[in-house]
């Protein structure tokens, strides 16, 4: 009880503070508070999206650094670069150097951004785009279309053009173009996309896996020695420890936790089966167990090389290959550099601003009507401007997260838990062996119940019209099959102008006669938006008036030059109520 009313006593100190009217928590004077936020609540959620954020360290650096970075290989088939060990030992390097950078920039970006716009949004190198960056335009060991250098290139110049968009009011366009329904259904794939990740492998507890050329998809949940070449269970479905490790102690404890609203809920599901999975001395001897079979360092050359990792604690490898390695000079791959500064514009800009909407409906804490959001110039000028900063440090493009939904869903609501998060990823830069240990089981779960906290918005769907319903049924069922936000909102936005358009035609050609059933009951659209404009639009306006009103007063005016030359507007005097009394009675 004490302890709780110690808590209290510091929401309300920093409620009080100039701090807490900066981020509106609940109990600060500002008129728009937000009356659920709270300073340890706020730092809770931070410390939730950063626990299930963390996996993003090792990840990747790991996608990244399969392209060899820097390093030179002269041979043809650069498959076989892995077998010379200089080549090897110079990738291992960018490997670790990449760990640094992913923290560094995910830190300080998450850090601005929560300053900057009081959203509960942490950004850092985004999944999808680090394959497309490592697997189709450097390649493996450097075998793609352009080489590494000249990529981080096009990363830095898509950054400064998001940077003019922004500016522009292109972005914020762009979100007020989409209609309402295919907002919400984004938002609704999100949460299908953070389910699907969570039961995957790479990142989850391995409950699915690829089915080859039948199925898209397949039954897994073997351990992984089991997977054959193709990424399939040869055999033992649903029989790894490590998956009913991260279903009952992730997953089970975890929603029991939730069920009693005990606070860090999301936390200590994550916690506790880091800490199973991790090296433990065992009881009759002084020695560590790693042999279990859960363990995230087994006895092999990659276990071996996670745990001379992990056994460090406290590391620091400085960025002497991937720091600033900029090409300018497009030596190889000129067209193929365009290609890709043009994919990486369209697909950032769709995920990132479809991501952070979402987001931020999902918090409730701002209900706009123009389909805009509090501060959205400078959200997306700062997830811009980093785009361009993690290029300088050897990443690809940087962006709002979508495993922020688990600090939200912890009760995040301002600023304050991006900055907690932001915080966690540059003390990471140093404990880099501890956070880059997280299991990918142990978050599975976690990922999995944000998911189903997401879902519920699909009520708000308009299910009355089918020039909605398809639309938007096809974006949340695409973002996660294509595991890309922007593709699905692309596929749906494409379905929802053909359908609707052919509609109109038809509506508009017999004058109203021929409509569709509930044609009234459609959600109303116009491209012309809603709100005010861009503020440089808002600018120009006003300084285009003040020049009129300068030229009218040099000219004279409308008003009629008495014989002084001064304007008889000039000398309106305003009239009293007796004089207008007394007018109005001589009137009588």
């Amino acid at each position: 009880m004490e302890l709780r009313q110690f808590f209290r006593s510091v929401d309300l100190w920093v409620a009080n503070s100039r701090v807490g009217s900066y981020f509106r928590l609940g109990d600060s004077v500002n008129p728009d508070k937000i009356d659920s936020a709270s300073f340890c609540r706020e730092i809770r959620a931070g410390l939730t999206t950063f626990a299930t954020m963390a996996y993003i360290i090792s990840v990747n650096a790991s996608i990244l650094s399969s392209t060899g970075g820097p390093c030179v290989c002269d041979l043809e088939d650069k498959q076989t670069c892995d077998g010379i060990p200089e080549f090897k030992s110079c990738k291992e390097d960018v490997r670790r150097e990449l760990i640094t950078a992913t923290a560094a920039i995910a830190g300080l970006s998450s850090l601005v951004f929560g300053i900057l716009t009081n959203l509960p949004v942490a950004l850092a190198p985004g999944m999808g785009l680090n394959a497309y960056f490592a697997f189709q335009v450097v390649g493996v060991n450097g075998g793609g279309k352009i080489p590494y250098q000249t990529a981080l290139t096009a990363v830095f110049i898509e950054g400064i053009i998001f940077v003019v968009l922004a500016l522009s009011g292109m972005r914020q366009w762009l979100v007020k173009l989409i209609p309402s329904t295919l907002k919400v259904a984004t938002g609704v794939g999100i949460g299908f996309f953070l389910t699907e990740i969570g039961l995957s492998y790479s990142v989850g507890i391995g409950v699915i896996t690829g089915g080859g050329p039948a199925t898209p998809l397949a039954l897994g949940g073997c351990p992984s020695e089991l997977l054959n070449e193709k990424g399939m269970c040869a055999s033992g479905q649903m029989t790894s420890p490590k998956m009913w490790l991260g279903i009952f102690c992730g997953g089970i404890v975890t929603a029991f936790l939730m069920a009693y609203r005990i606070k860090y809920s999301l936390v200590i599901g994550i916690a506790l089966v880091s800490v199973i999975s991790w090296p433990h001395q065992k009881l009759t001897l002084l020695e560590i167990s790693r042999n279990t079979t859960v363990t995230y360092f087994p006895d092999n050359e990659v276990g071996n090389l996670r745990f001379d990792f992990f056994k460090q604690i406290v590391a620091w490898h400085p960025m002497d290959k991937t720091l600033n390695k900029l090409d300018w000079t497009f030596s190889r791959g000129g067209s193929q550099f365009a290609l890709a500064l043009f994919t990486f514009l369209y697909v950032d800009i769709i995920d990132a601003t479809a991501t952070l909407y979402s987001m931020v409906r999902f918090c409730g804490i701002d209900d706009r009507k123009d389909g805009d959001f509090r501060r959205s110039t400078l959200a997306y000028c700062t997830d811009a401007f980093f785009i361009s900063i993690g290029a300088l440090f050897g990443s690809s493009p940087i962006t709002a997260f979508i495993e922020s939904g688990a600090g939200i869903a912890e009760g995040g609501r301002t600023g304050i838990t991006a900055i907690v998060s932001g915080l966690c990823f540059l003390v990471s830069i140093f404990f880099a062996p501890i956070f880059a240990s997280l299991p990918p089981w142990a978050t599975g779960c976690t990922l999995i119940m944000v998911g189903c906290m997401m879902i519920r918005q699909i009520t708000q769907v308009n299910w009355y019209y089918i020039g909605d319903v398809l639309p938007s049924f096809v974006v949340m069922a695409l973002i996660p099959f294509t595991y890309s936000v922007a593709y699905g909102l692309i596929a749906g936005i494409f379905v929802y102008t053909i359908l609707n358009g052919l509609v109109g035609i038809v509506v508009y050609v017999s004058g109203g006669r021929i409509e569709p059933r509930e044609y009234d009951l459609k959600e109303y659209w116009t491209w012309k938006g809603v709100g005010r404009p861009p503020w440089f639009v808002r600018v120009l306006k006003h300084r285009c008036r003040d020049q009129n009103e300068d030229r009218d007063t040099a000219s004279g005016g409308n008003g009629t030059d008495d014989m002084d030359g001064s304007s008889s507007m000039t000398r309106v005097q305003p009239v009293s109520n007796d004089d207008y009394s007394a007018n109005a009675e001589a009137k009588l």
